[in-house]
């Protein structure tokens, strides 16, 4: 399934049915009187977030909905029948922008939540309604009132606990890999990830989902590399881990560039905990990892972990760091292995 996190739809809501003008006729029956029905209510256009759907590329293929229109009244006071409504089945974690791309008009984060779009037309009177002592066979009827036609931008922010920054190639991705059954394709050249990840990861029977995204090079913000737009799949985050390879050679350069680029995306990014930790130790000797540990404490001005996610060196450390740092909400219960064998 191909990953698709922004779309374009095109809206429209029902209109009302038209009012009847309609006279009441029967034999022997004198002075019958109006009996024009109502029109029937135009469908509305709902958004509903439903389980089991992690991206928007439904709506690549699918970008106009357009709800059912009510149908006109009858005579016999009949009332014409509502136009049957559209939902849109979206992903939890699903904004739902104006046209503008800018003002939000919803924000779906629980599944089963619905949010209205788009007011179906109401339908119009029938001549039955303007009957009155001095009017007593009117000759009129009001027509259904039109449905609203909008456009709107769904963006799909993914539902995550913890989320993983660090520049391409900061090991990732092999993280994601060591401690969840998610698979993301993992080589040795940058920008092997084009687009998110989730991995369940469990640690003291608790389990709680990482999201990995694509990585940040110096000036994303600006739209260099692959941008920064993938970096608003991690604003629903408790707390980020920030992976700075330690065999890159310009250890605290690649640490400034990645708080730069949190700093420039703003959404309160930077104000989120952070655990920062030393990746690929395990090419390196002790000498090594406490140089470059102390002086990426110095810079970072917090305490930083030593990881091998080649290896699995720390990952276990790693991973009670970001739990302490998630509300007991969020997180959930690791299932029991029942294959392994008891007296």
């Amino acid at each position: 399934m191909k990953f698709l996190d922004l779309a374009k739809v095109y809206l429209r809501s029902g209109s009302g049915g038209n009012g009847c003008i309609s006279f009441r006729r029967e034999k022997y029956i004198e002075y019958g009187g109006p009996d024009g029905g109502d029109g029937g209510g135009g469908g509305d256009v709902w958004a509903e977030a439903v389980d089991g759907l992690n991206t928007l590329i439904d709506f690549r293929y699918q970008q106009h909905f357009f709800a059912e229109n009510g149908r006109p009244g009858a005579g016999r006071q009949r009332t014409g029948r509502d136009g049957e409504d559209i939902v849109l089945r979206v992903p939890v974690g699903t904004e739902i922008l104006d046209e503008d791309e800018e003002t939000v008009i919803a924000d779906i984060t629980e599944l089963g939540q619905r949010v209205l779009l788009a007011k179906g037309g109401n339908g119009g009177w029938g001549n039955l309604h303007f009957k009155s002592a001095t009017n007593q066979a009117p000759r009129r009827a009001n027509p259904g009132q039109a449905g609203i036609e909008r456009t709107i931008w769904l963006r799909l922010k993914l539902i995550a606990d913890v989320g993983l920054l660090g520049l391409p190639n900061a090991g990732k991705s092999t993280f994601l890999a060591a401690t969840s059954n998610a698979r993301p394709k993992i080589a040795d050249y940058p920008f092997t990830t084009l687009h998110p990840n989730l991995g369940v990861v469990g640690v003291d029977g608790r389990e709680f989902v990482v999201a990995d995204i694509p990585g940040l090079i110096e000036g994303a913000h600006e739209g260099r590399g692959l941008g920064d737009l993938f970096l608003g799949h991690v604003e629903r985050c408790a707390v980020l881990l920030h992976l700075v390879d330690g065999s890159s050679g310009t250890l605290l350069e690649d640490y400034d560039t990645i708080v730069n680029e949190i700093d420039q995306y703003g959404a309160g990014l930077a104000d989120k905990p952070r655990v920062v930790v030393l990746n690929k130790v395990d090419t390196m000797d002790d000498e090594e990892r406490t140089f470059l540990r102390e002086e990426l404490e110095e810079r970072a001005g917090c305490k930083v972990l030593l990881m091998s996610g080649a290896s699995g060196e720390g990952t276990t450390e790693v991973l009670r760091a970001l739990r302490s740092h998630i509300d007991e909400k969020r997180l959930r219960d690791a299932p029991q292995d029942d294959s392994a064998w008891r007296p």
